[in-house]
């Protein structure tokens, strides 16, 4: 849980933007999107390879430039 204390002299604004760096950097959004919704075991599993597939196709393009 992102939690942000507003210091001395600080503005809300830079407090804000504190918090949502905090909230980039320990994936919150990311958590909140994968359990917005069920994914079977079995959905589950083809999205995980898809990404691999995905990763893979990148990671060759990279090497063979």
């Amino acid at each position: 849980m992102a939690e942000v204390r507003l210091q001395e002299g600080e503005t809300l604004e830079n407090a804000l933007r504190r918090f949502k760096r905090k909230v980039l950097q320990e994936d919150i959004i990311r958590e909140v999107k994968r359990h917005a919704f069920y994914l079977k075991p079995g959905q589950k599993r083809r999205v995980k390879q898809a990404l691999a597939r995905k990763r893979n196709r990148k990671k060759m393009r990279r090497e063979s430039e």
